[in-house]
């Protein structure tokens, strides 16, 4: 097969994957908490036909050589994990992260996830979990009788007890943080799982040693620009095109050659 064609084609498979990513950028603009993907592009391996640097006789080197590349691909997609709007809900159990970190949550397989997605709701039994029914870690009890919930920047959750018993501290929100948040595994459902990419989780208090404050009654919007994402949707179908028709020259070349030799 003619190296043309299958270098067009690693083309159009690494633009379909980008495609794929800003689809699902676009699908997730209104998710809370969500962090846009980005491809990641590399060149592939190349054919050596004349070393740069070697002898082209006994007194001269090719000052360039002669090398032949076989194409691009994926190589991967990173999280960009910038902060999206801030958008006031008045709701109490709503809290938004400035800054680094992720909220932490205990699976109902004993695991632990990460998110940013800080809509809370309270079971049946107070205890404040994700909208999945999964508890927050560390465990968040609101009494029954609880009147309000407040929670400062620094996590501390507080409640104002009914018939004026008045304020009880009842819990403090820690966040979590990681080296290489971009190394973080996400597994549906706005949560994150460690790996060994994304380096050891760190646990602390909201505002210090680098750790985002927490933003009641606030929640995080999405990162994806629209209008970003559209224009690299453009970008790739204009790409996806040039290379299909690289295709079809090379094809009408060969096709030439069978025809008139």
């Amino acid at each position: 097969m003619d190296a043309s064609l299958w270098v067009a084609k690693t083309g159009l498979t690494a633009q379909q994957t980008r495609m794929t990513v800003i689809s699902n950028n676009l699908a997730n603009v209104n998710t809370t908490g969500f962090k846009k993907d980005r491809a990641v592009f590399e060149d592939l391996i190349y054919q050596n036909i004349i070393q740069a640097g070697g002898q082209t006789d006994a007194d001269n080197e090719a000052p360039t050589g002669l090398m032949l590349g076989t194409g691009t691909r994926v190589v991967a997609t990173e999280k960009l994990h910038q902060q999206g709007n801030m958008i006031s809900t008045d709701n109490a159990l709503d809290i938004a992260i400035s800054g680094d970190g992720f909220f932490e949550i205990q699976l109902f397989d004993g695991t632990t996830a990460f998110t940013r997605d800080g809509s809370f709701k309270l079971s049946a039994e107070g205890e404040v979990v994700t909208a999945g029914g999964e508890p927050l870690i560390p465990q968040l009890i609101i009494p029954p009788n609880a009147q309000s919930i407040t929670i400062g920047r620094d996590g501390t959750v507080s409640v104002e007890l009914e018939a004026g018993q008045g304020d009880v501290q009842v819990g403090q929100i820690q966040v979590a943080r990681f080296v290489n948040p971009s190394g973080l595994m996400p597994m549906g459902r706005n949560l994150l799982r460690e790996t060994n990419a994304s380096g050891d989780v760190l646990v602390g208090v909201p505002g210090e040693a680098g750790n985002g404050f927490l933003m009641q009654g606030t929640l995080e919007a999405s990162n994806v620009n629209v209008v970003e994402e559209m224009v690299s949707m453009i970008e790739t179908q204009r790409a996806y095109e040039v290379n299909s028709k690289a295709i079809a020259a090379a094809d009408g070349m060969l096709r030439f050659l069978n025809n008139n030799l």
